[in-house]
């Protein structure tokens, strides 16, 4: 199975890229999905980020994810033992979840890819990118986040400069028309060169 790693930093579209993806019939596991079932689902994951953050990580069983982001942001040392509780499970549903795919690859979206040095476990990984501030006017249009904690957000992920280094293939998502024609001309080039 050809797995590749979709990423791109906070706003730059992701998700919008992997859903053309899913559009053109390649299963797309998108991580940040799944972590939240998992973080809501999994007691292992639940003990461990309850004897991390304390008993105010859950309302009602469900994660309180408005105080976890709270912590997290203002702490990089918490945010990297979360990443460590998180991400091998995630990890591990993935790989299980891509075993049962039919199609000649998969796409794991996953927002911090190179930050967590992952790139060595796909294929290929594709980057999303746009500029910072339609990044910054996405994120204040979707969330209820100020500038600056938009800005924060971005800060605390690998700048694109050093992420496009590391990249097999780089879609920059600012027309959307134009993003689905490199889509399926990616797409394309992917199934040519690895069948």
């Amino acid at each position: 199975m050809i797995i590749i790693g979709l990423t791109g930093g906070i706003g730059s579209g992701k998700t919008t890229v992997g859903k053309m993806f899913q559009e053109l019939g390649v299963p797309v596991y998108n991580s940040d999905i799944r972590a939240k079932k998992l973080m809501n689902s999994s007691k292992k994951i639940r003990k461990e980020l309850i004897e991390l953050f304390g008993e105010k990580a859950y309302i009602e069983k469900e994660l309180n994810r408005t105080f976890i982001a709270e912590k997290v942001f203002k702490d990089k040392l918490l945010l990297e033992k979360l990443n460590a509780i998180v991400h091998p499970k995630v990890r591990k549903d993935f790989l299980k979840w891509s075993k049962k795919q039919s199609f000649g690859y998969v796409i794991q979206e996953t927002a911090l890819l190179f930050e967590n040095n992952a790139q060595d476990l796909y294929h290929a990984v594709i980057l999303v990118t746009a500029p910072t501030e339609l990044r910054i006017e996405r994120i204040l249009k979707r969330d209820e986040s100020s500038r600056q904690q938009v800005l924060s957000r971005i800060n605390n992920q690998l700048d694109d400069k050093e992420k496009i280094k590391l990249a097999d293939y780089i879609i920059e998502n600012i027309d959307l028309d134009q993003t689905a024609q490199k889509v399926l001309d990616l797409h394309e080039r992917i199934l040519a060169n690895y069948y």
